[in-house]
């Protein structure tokens, strides 16, 4: 028998069609080739169980446990809930993936193990193995405790107590989580960065694995059918329309910055393109120029026939999927600083950087009338550079074999100069 892994992950990565999902099935798929994975799970959306199959073809073993929905995930983690620790733990506790986790520990059937996000990080804390323990590590994938913070900025009321209480009960687990693992990483040097400066002692064991892109399924050479039928210049917004930063990004550019692209000669209209769309999202159809399109099959033709991609996001952390795809399809993108951050990339050869309406309308306008004629294509030269999944990857391969340790300190020490 080879090397075996668990491999634990807070939502099923197959299909990997939303931002969590799709970093962990490449990073599942690319550990699969040189061990035996055996996958523990949560599913949120029973839909997803009937992928099973898939995943069973790549892994030694799939333990995959529903955990019903939001509702019953908000009544778990309110009934879980104890001073001091975030809510987030409570809402991803699955009893039954537990018990499986700790019984492989105390086998000693695991050589490593590899926990997908902070949330999976109780599973392994603690447990007991016979012997010298595993070498685990950790993907914090974000630092996700900025999120709630900049959640409990911009609310008001009691839930501005509550996501400020996420932020600083998370933040303080994941030290306490980073501490407990051999390594952690994160999916950007500049969050790694950003890490090490709230938790300064956990700069020896971080490093970073940055998000890729799979060139081959967004290929610019590859023909989709128009979805649009003509008409004037499309911009799209792609992703998961449930997800507040999501949601908060289409509110600002369809009430804010549309309005302002309806009074030009050529006036753009604007998609939102993306699963389980809230009302607030539906409603965003009423305005002028705006349109809703709800789940699709494909999102690649919505893209490939977008005159630009938009990624208007406020709050954002690690490196967006959405950005690195429409890059990868040779479509120009604007995106704010925040859609930004981590895409190794140039702005102004490579996609467009804008802040506030203003700069935002400049920048559609440019690509609308076809003052960057080379956006795309330099885009997509971009992240086949740096955000090739084949070239990402090879960066977790060190962090779990033999040898790791010296090699990392390594890394950590070029990472940090």
């Amino acid at each position: 028998m080879g090397r075996r892994l668990l491999f634990l992950c807070h939502r099923i990565p197959f299909p990997p069609d939303k931002g969590d999902k799709i970093r962990a099935w490449h990073m599942l798929e690319h550990l699969a080739k040189s061990w035996e994975v055996e996958l523990g799970c949560l599913v949120d959306d029973p839909a997803d169980l009937d992928h099973a199959a898939t995943l069973r073809a790549t892994c030694a073993a799939v333990e995959a446990h529903t955990t019903g929905n939001r509702a019953q995930a908000a009544g778990r983690a309110l009934l879980r809930a104890r001073p001091g620790l975030p809510l987030t733990l409570g809402w991803f506790h699955a009893p039954r993936l537990r018990d499986w986790v700790a019984r492989g520990l105390a086998a000693g059937r695991y050589d490593a193990v590899f926990a997908y996000s902070s949330a999976m990080a109780p599973y392994v804390m603690g447990a007991r193995t016979p012997g010298a323990p595993p070498r685990r590590v950790l993907d914090l994938v974000d630092v996700d405790s900025e999120k709630w913070l900049a959640y409990a900025a911009g609310a008001r009321g009691p839930m501005r107590q509550v996501w400020a209480r996420e932020a600083r009960t998370l933040l303080a687990f994941e030290r306490r989580a980073v501490a407990a693992f051999d390594r952690s990483i994160l999916v950007s040097r500049q969050e790694r960065q950003r890490f090490v400066e709230l938790a300064p002692e956990a700069a020896p064991r971080l490093d970073w694995v940055d998000n890729g892109v799979d060139l081959a399924r967004f290929d610019a050479t590859r023909r989709h059918p128009n979805p649009y039928a003509g008409g004037p210049p499309a911009l799209v917004f792609t992703g998961t329309m449930d997800y507040r930063p999501n949601i908060e990004a289409v509110s600002w550019f369809a009430r804010e910055v549309m309005p302002a692209l309806q009074t030009q000669r050529v006036a753009p209209v604007f998609h939102i393109v993306g699963a389980n769309p809230t009302e607030a999202v539906r409603a965003l159809a009423r305005l002028p120029g705006v349109y809703v399109s709800g789940s699709v099959a494909d999102t690649r033709p919505y893209i490939a026939h977008a005159t630009a991609a938009v990624a208007p996001l406020r709050i954002a952390r690690g490196i967006q999927n959405k950005v690195l795809e429409a890059m990868a399809l040779g479509v120009p993108v604007i995106a704010s600083p925040e859609a930004f951050e981590g895409v190794r990339a140039l702005p102004g050869r490579d996609l467009l950087v804008a802040e506030g309406v203003a700069e935002t309308v400049h920048a559609v306008m440019a690509v609308v009338g076809g003052a960057h004629p080379g956006l795309g294509a330099a885009g997509r030269a971009a992240v086949a550079r740096g955000h090739d999944w084949a070239v990402t990857l090879r960066r977790l391969d060190p962090l779990l074999g033999p040898g790791t340790a010296a090699r990392m300190d390594a890394g950590l020490a070029e990472a940090t100069a």
